[in-house]
């Protein structure tokens, strides 16, 4: 965070009243307490932070919950996740975002699981092309797995 007026948030009275739906109440400052106007945070700071974050969102009892934020922090808080990641989900998840891009995922903390391996039920591939819809799976020769 720094450095650039555009990394700063709002306070949280402001989006408050933009957002009155929204549950604020497990934010901790009323003003951006990360950003600083003459210090940019590194790649390795973003990285942590974004692992700090990790930690915080397995504690939450919710099954399904959508994180809204900015390409790099996503970017750079996957990639810290890369060794943990079978080659084909690395691939996957460590490239860029898009601008307004959305992606679903599902992140598993293996410790709790009590497996190291890489072990999922999803039967297809990873599909081909850009917004694809999840049911619209094909295989390598470009046939559709049903």
């Amino acid at each position: 965070m720094g450095v650039h007026p555009c990394d700063q948030r709002r306070s949280i009275s402001d989006y408050q009243f933009l957002f009155p739906a929204v549950d604020f109440s497990l934010i901790e400052s009323e003003e951006d307490k990360l950003w600083k106007a003459d210090v940019r945070e590194t790649i390795e700071e973003l990285a942590a932070r974004g692992k700090r974050f990790l930690n915080w969102l397995w504690t939450r009892k919710e099954k399904e919950i959508a994180i809204v934020t900015h390409s790099v922090f996503l970017f750079h808080t996957l990639n810290a996740l890369q060794n943990e990641c079978h080659p084909d989900v690395k691939k996957e998840i460590c490239s860029h975002f898009a601008n307004c891009e959305l992606r679903s995922m599902v992140i598993v903390d293996r410790s709790m699981l009590g497996s190291d391996t890489w072990v999922t039920d999803y039967s297809g591939k990873i599909p081909k092309g850009s917004d694809l819809p999840s049911e619209a799976v094909v295989d390598d020769n470009n046939i559709k797995v049903e």
